[in-house]
Order: C-alpha cells, then structure tokens, then sequence
C-alpha cells in the first residue's frame, strides 16, 4: 500500500513539473503580452524585438545566415543548439521553404505574403494574439482541417477545390483593425488653487 501510494505521489510530482514545461513548449503567444516579444526600451533586433535574431543557423539554401523578420522569429524557433531558444524549433531543411525567393513556377505568391521579396515566417504567420487562426496562419484552415484552403493561396493549380475568395487575417496595419481602440481620454483635472483671505 505504501509504495502504492508513494508510487502515485511521485507520478504526481513529475507530472506537476512535466506538463507546464510541456505546455509551454507547445504553448501559443496567447501566454505572452506584448513585451514577452518586443523590448520597447531594450530591442535585441529590428521591429523592437526583445530576442536577439538568430544569426547563427544558417540557410540550407543559401548557406547563409537568416535576416529580417525570419532572424527574429527564429531567435526562438529554433533549437538551442542553432542559436535558437528551443521552443517549438522549425527545421528549414524539413518545412515549407523560408528566405528565399520563390519559384514563379512553383508558387504564385502573394506580394502581400513576401516580405523584401522573399518568403518570410510572417508571411504566412500571424504571431499576434488577436490572430484566432490554426497555428497563426494568415488563413482560416477550420483548425487544420482544410490546409488547402491555405495551400490555394499560392499553388492554386495544385488544390482540387475552387476557392472564390478567401480571407487574410493581418495584425500588421492599424488601419484595417477590426475594433477601435480601447482608448478613452479623460479631461484633466483642475488644480485646486487656494484663495488666501485678505
């Protein structure tokens, strides 16, 4: 019994270490605010980023380091061993092509979906919390259920579905926010000048 007992305390134990590690792991950008990306005051990078870019990993492509938004993001997505912070790492040579310029006959892309004239993580990913869509993708997949309604995007002539039109989600312009700004000013308040008795 006492090692029964002992043996489901300890299960515990392990689990209560384990599973927030996990969680953060694979955890979203919801569990972030917006310093836990941008350093407003102390950027490691451009765009006000509060990691430092990687400049270590190199393009498999290219054999060159990563520049732009692509070095930012993976200054996190990227193992440790690569200059990254391990969380959830993205290997360049087993994913969809990033950096690089793409191929007019193998994808007909988007200038909205470039970045500098290249394929960028931000180009299909929206990293902002606002963004409710399968893996931060700039397209609703219905939860990954429908990836070819992302793939469409750009390799229209290898989805058997027609797609007539298909909405881009973007953080990245003000203008086009869907709600207005919480912002609400308050008059300022009149100071209280004491009149001195004559």
């Amino acid at each position: 019994m006492f090692k029964s007992m002992f043996l489901k305390l300890a299960i515990v134990g392990i689990l209560s270490l384990l599973v927030p590690a996990v969680l953060y792991a694979a955890g979203k950008h919801e569990g972030l605010n917006c310093t836990g990306c941008h350093g407003i005051h102390t950027a490691q990078g451009d765009i006000i980023f509060a990691v430092e870019p990687n400049k270590k990993v190199k393009n498999p492509r290219t054999n060159k380091p990563y520049t732009g938004v692509t070095a930012l993001c993976l200054g996190c997505h990227e193992t440790i061993e690569n200059g990254g912070m391990g969380i959830i790492p993205v290997s360049a040579s087993k994913s969809h092509p990033y950096g690089v310029v793409p191929n007019p006959k193998v994808a007909n892309v988007p200038p909205s979906f470039l970045r500098s004239g290249e394929l960028a993580c931000v180009g299909c990913h929206d990293p902002h919390p606002s963004n409710p869509n399968y893996k931060y993708l700039r397209v609703d997949t219905e939860g990954g259920a429908d990836m070819q309604k992302f793939c469409v995007v750009c390799h229209s002539s290898k989805a058997d579905v027609e797609v007539t039109k298909i909405e881009v989600f973007s953080s990245m312009d003000e203008r086009k926010a869907s709600h207005e700004s919480p912002l609400v000013e308050k008059p300022a308040k009149k100071s209280k000048s004491k009149k001195k008795k004559r």
